[in-house]
């Protein structure tokens, strides 16, 4: 398990570096979803952006390992 990443001195918790790329590929993904009507079909929109950032969060963390190796910081 990764306790913390080391980013140019600066200790990160792996939970919230995964948390915060999540973050990102959420925002990402939302305008997306809109432009293709995905929120016309749903009844709380709300509750299926906690969702699809609640999954993305999971693959990035299941990824995390491999994403941290590829990056230029340090595992500790």
């Amino acid at each position: 398990m990764i306790g913390a990443i080391n980013m140019f001195g600066v200790f990160v918790d792996a939970a919230l570096f995964s948390a915060i790329l999540a973050a990102i590929l959420h925002l990402a993904c939302r305008p997306l979803l809109m432009r293709v009507g995905f929120y016309t079909w749903v009844w709380h929109r709300s509750l299926v952006d906690l969702a699809i950032y609640v999954l993305l969060w999971g693959v990035v963390s299941a990824a995390l390992p491999a994403i941290v190796t590829a990056l230029p910081v340090y595992i500790i």
